[in-house]
Order: C-alpha cells, then structure tokens, then sequence
C-alpha cells in the first residue's frame, strides 16, 4: 500500500500525446489504466537496454487485423530480437501482402458467408481468393526454387527464405528478413502455410522439416542472453514456447502479458504473468505485468507511447 501517492482524476480535452495520457493513467490509479501505464514502463525499459534480448510472441488472428502494422514497426525499427508465434501468422501477412481483407461484423449469416466463398475471423472477412488459393498460386513455385536439392530445413530458415522472396514492405516476413528478426513457428503445420509445405512434400518425400534446429536456434539466443525479456499477446503455443525456454536461464527479467482470458479455468491463455515465476520462467524480481483487454486496443497504445518515449530521448 502506497498512503503517500495518492489518486488524481484524468484531465480530458485539447491536444494530448498517447504518452501523456499514459501517465495520466499512471497518476489516475485506476484499474486495468494503472496496469497499461507500467506496462508501458516496463516495456520501454526493456526495450531501451542493449544488452536485453526481445522476445515478441503472438497469435495469429492480430495478423489479420490493422495491428500488424505495430508489429512490423517494432521490427522496422531494430527493437525485437526474437519472434515466436503460430502459423496462421505468416498465412494472413502473406495472403494480406497479396489480397485484401475486408470489415465485417461479430454476427452475420455465417451459412450465407460460406455459400459465398468469405470466411469470417471475429469481424473480419478473409475471403477464400484472398485465402487459400492466392497461398497456394504464389507459395508452391516460391517451396520449389527454396527447397530445390533439400531434403531438411527448419522452420525459421524457411521462413527467412520466404521473406527474402517477399519484395514488399507491408509484409512482415520482409521486414524480418531485411532486419535479421528470426521467426519461430512451433506448430508449423497447423495452417495454410504448412499445409503448403506439407503439399510439396507429396512429391519430395525425402524432405524433412528440422523442428529440432529451430530448438538449438532458440536455446543458443536464450543462453547467449544478458538479460531477457518479452511481450507476449494472448496465450498458446507461442507465449508457452517463449516462457518455456526463458526457464533454461533463470527465467524473463521484463515481462508484459497482454490477454482477455481468465486464470480460473487453468488455461495457459488465462495464467498471468506471477503463475509463471512458479516455474521460474520469469524471474521473481523481474519486472512484470499482465494487461487485461483486447490486444488490439491495448498493444498499439503500450507501443505508441513506448516509442514517443524513446523518439524523445
């Protein structure tokens, strides 16, 4: 309990920057607004130590939306070392590097929207031209000219290859490659991409996908690390895979979790941030703190004001 910092009201009105509103919210000492404003503290510091490898894990379905511009930003600007995240992901940059996606609503006639060829992610409409085919129509000559005289490659290779391949900066997988930014994608085969993959492997039987080169990848970044640190939005395999090999140096020393789930029901999505100093996949004097609310909302404002922060500086 802190009796000497005491509670002020939030000044609306006129021009104001995200940051000054985020410490407003610091001063406010209002709920979930007090958490985003040490969220953008602890994320600024993290961020802001050389010595501090990045990690950034997330789950696809932002990918789809406007927000994947916030990640490409961070990567454009050297401030993320290490991606891990789910395969949808490469699927909606690249279907969204080719095709448009396009608004919708939470509730339509999904019966109609099938008969129609669109299919619907929350309020999104991802129709199947701008789907399946256009990933199928670009990625299979782009798997041949890759994997031509291979029989093994990991995940994150092939990603960067793909990316190479990519001359388009609206892409993500571009902006990784022309920054070094590795990506890891655990569950590679659950999504159009690896499905890809996994149709060119129909007639190259001899190719294997080296997961365990991906491992050695990331256990050599997590070891070599001074310090460690992550946003995580949303759970699954991508936040697990983070913590889980953060555990092998002591745990994160900067954590920022960012979620919409709830902890009782056991779910990884749900466990915040204090459950995983239990393990010791953060450190217990880390810095850390858990977000509740839609990422969409909550991720650009933490990095809007982070980097009006570090512009200022």
């Amino acid at each position: 309990m802190n009796t000497k910092k005491p509670v002020v009201d939030l000044k609306i009105g006129g021009a104001m920057t995200v940051n000054e509103l985020i410490s407003q919210m610091s001063n406010c000492g209002g709920f979930t607004a007090k958490k985003l404003a040490d969220a953008v503290d602890i994320t600024e510091k993290m961020l802001k130590k050389k010595d501090c490898t990045v990690f950034l894990s997330f789950p696809a379905c932002i990918m789809a939306t406007g927000t994947r511009g916030v990640i490409i930003e961070l990567v454009k600007r050297g401030l993320v070392d290490v991606i891990i995240t789910t395969c949808g992901t490469l699927d909606h940059d690249l279907a969204r590097t080719w095709k448009k996606y396009y608004h919708g609503e939470f509730i339509m006639d999904d019966a109609k929207l099938y008969d129609q060829g669109i299919n619907r992610l929350g309020n999104v409409l991802v129709p199947n031209s701008s789907y399946g085919i256009v990933l199928e129509k670009k990625m299979q000559p782009m798997l041949k000219k890759i994997l031509k005289g291979r029989n093994s490659i990991s995940t994150r290779e092939l990603i960067d290859q793909v990316g190479a391949m990519v001359d388009d900066e609206s892409s993500l997988l571009y902006w990784c490659h022309k920054q070094n930014v590795p990506i890891f994608v655990p569950g590679i085969t659950d999504g159009s991409f690896g499905s890809q993959v996994w149709m060119y492997w129909q007639e190259h039987r001899d190719l294997h996908i080296d997961l365990f080169q991906d491992e050695q990848d990331l256990m050599d970044m997590v070891f070599d690390a001074e310090e460690s640190g992550a946003i995580m939005v949303g759970g699954g395999i991508s936040k697990h895979h983070t913590i889980w090999w953060n555990q092998f140096r002591g745990g994160l020393d900067h954590a920022v979790y960012l979620t919409t789930a709830e902890e009782y029901d056991g779910s990884l999505s749900g466990a915040r941030v204090r459950e995983a100093v239990s393990w010791g996949k953060v450190k217990a004097a880390a810095d850390y703190m858990t977000v509740e609310g839609d990422a969409t909302i909550t991720l650009p404002i933490i990095l809007s004001a982070v980097l009006e922060r570090l512009d200022s500086q």
